[in-house]
């Protein structure tokens, strides 16, 4: 029988990933899909959810954005626990939330990969241009690699 603490170890050990990102429920992006990507990887993944959306196959019926400090105190809570190697960074709705989660990752320098979430699959914009301004002034700073994605 492990103990807490043998458990904490060993997941400390592995290559945790931090996922920041919104949870798609129907598990096809979003925290649901990272946790399986980075654990098929082999990787311990750890998450923060930065928005809940109401959701099918068909598409996004409506959004529930987490509230800024909240985003930042589910970092703090990580960070200080597992810290992990890599964080990812997916959908961020608002730019008060790209602020928190700038100002979180500045104090736990780490691998940071954004994955840019700018429009859904079905094509519905996810962010305003007051969010895509904050996330180039802010965030790409701290990013080691920005993914590109193919629309054509």
């Amino acid at each position: 029988m492990h103990t807490r603490v043998e458990d904490h170890q060993r997941n400390t050990d592995r290559n945790t990933v931090l996922t920041i990102t919104g949870s798609d429920s129907t598990g096809g992006s979003g925290v649901q899909a990272d946790i399986k990507t980075i654990s098929a990887l082999g990787g311990y993944a750890v998450s923060v959810i930065t928005s809940i959306t109401v959701q099918n196959t068909i598409g996004i019926q409506d959004f529930y954005d987490i509230p800024p400090e909240v985003i930042a105190g589910q970092i703090e809570a990580i960070v200080n626990d597992v810290q992990p190697r890599v964080v990812k960074i997916g959908m961020i709705r608002s730019a008060a939330a790209v602020a928190g989660i700038t100002e979180s990752l500045k104090k736990y320098p780490s691998y940071v990969i954004y994955d840019p979430v700018i429009v859904s699959s079905c094509g519905e914009k996810l962010m305003s241009d007051d969010t895509i301004a904050t996330i180039r002034q802010s965030l790409l700073p701290l990013c080691s690699l920005v993914t590109v994605r193919n629309t054509s």
